[in-house]
């Protein structure tokens, strides 16, 4: 029997996080986790110092309880108009190639920011300055959109509390701007929140084999799905993210089959609003590294000198994208290919 996603048995936890109402409810969901208090979230010696052969303990078993103290909104313009403070960031699933393993130095657990109430008051005061969107762009063609869940999977997080759940019932009260984020996640819970349309799910889908072997921990492509008809039944704005495309020998065929296969499962009302997102895989040095000690297999398919070059991030991190040139040459094959099997399908943005 597989391992459940989530058996919380420690908890770290910020004590202005344990003080406020939302920290002492997720407290409660798991009254018999250990508690350790901590100054920061960020800042958590056993959680940096991990091996690296010791990667989904974490995910599945800690817990990190923190206040977001920073909200800053950043333009976007490609998934949505704007990045909003995260009220989460980390994931119980270990993608292997998805960079947000990162951002506390090895497995990075779900921390759950406990200053809801803060994180959504700002959300509405950004929006009201905004005013009426003035023009239709590549995110969306009335409201501003903003991308709720940049560091983690919010499907997730509605499993540790009721953040998601306020998230979405704000942005049912703001008559110019709609909230989006991306999933792996099949939560029925999501089902029951009521978004009348005022959210955006963009789920992530690959082929399957593909996903068995990169997507650990996540549901399979078959689960997501079929779950995509039933978020767009409970009142969601329904989009597709096809995402990472990875490059290999055969990589067309297995796109062509699942492309097909969506086809015959989407209904018609699906299909007359979907749209969708494809970005090419971009893998990182580090998350490479720490990899090869827990999954040497993904890296196989991720780590590809040959096709891929150099590119430093921002924060001065060595990347690895497919060679200039060349991926433009296969991102138009594959909008080549879902245009033919999926004409109905607009492609909103493509990297």
């Amino acid at each position: 029997m597989a391992a459940p996603l989530l058996d919380i048995r420690r908890i770290y936890l910020e004590p202005a996080a344990a003080a406020l109402p939302r920290g002492q409810a997720v407290v409660a969901r798991f009254p018999d986790a250990e508690r350790i208090e901590v100054a920061s979230h960020w800042r958590i010696p056993e959680l940096r110092e991990a091996e690296p052969e010791d990667y989904l303990r974490p995910k599945r078993e800690v817990l990190v309880l923190g206040v977001k103290k920073g909200l800053p909104f950043r333009p976007n313009g490609r998934s949505a108009d704007f990045i909003a403070p995260s009220s989460s960031n980390g994931c119980a699933m270990a993608c292997a190639y998805c960079y947000v393993a990162r951002r506390k130095g090895h497995a990075n657990p779900i921390t759950v920011f406990a200053n809801i109430e803060q994180i959504m008051a700002a959300t509405a005061r950004h929006a009201a300055k905004q005013g009426p969107k003035p023009e239709p762009n590549q995110v969306d063609p009335r409201d501003w959109v903003y991308d709720l869940g940049e560091n983690g999977d919010l499907s997730v997080d509605a499993l540790i509390s009721d953040n998601v759940r306020d998230l979405v019932a704000l942005f049912r009260t703001l008559p110019n701007a709609k909230g989006s984020f991306a999933t792996k996640g099949v939560t029925p819970a999501l089902l029951g929140y009521d978004p009348q349309g005022r959210t955006r799910i963009r789920m992530s889908l690959m082929p399957h084999g593909m996903a068995k072997l990169l997507d650990v921990r996540a549901p399979s492509i078959a689960e997501r799905m079929a779950f995509v008809p039933e978020l767009h039944r409970a009142g969601y704005e329904v989009h597709l993210n096809f995402s990472p495309v990875v490059l290999h020998e055969g990589w067309e065929a297995e796109w062509t089959a699942l492309f097909a296969e969506l086809d015959a499962v989407l209904p018609a009302a699906v299909k007359q609003q979907l749209a969708a997102e494809i970005i090419m895989l971009t893998h990182n040095e580090a998350l490479h590294d720490v990899n090869l000690a827990w999954h040497p297999k993904a890296e196989e398919m991720l780590w590809r000198p040959d096709i891929q070059e150099e590119k430093r991030s921002e924060a001065g991190g060595v990347n690895l994208r497919y060679r200039t040139g060349w991926k433009g040459r296969w991102l138009a094959r594959f909008q080549a290919l879902l245009a033919r099997h999926m004409p109905y399908c607009r492609v909103r943005y493509a990297f």
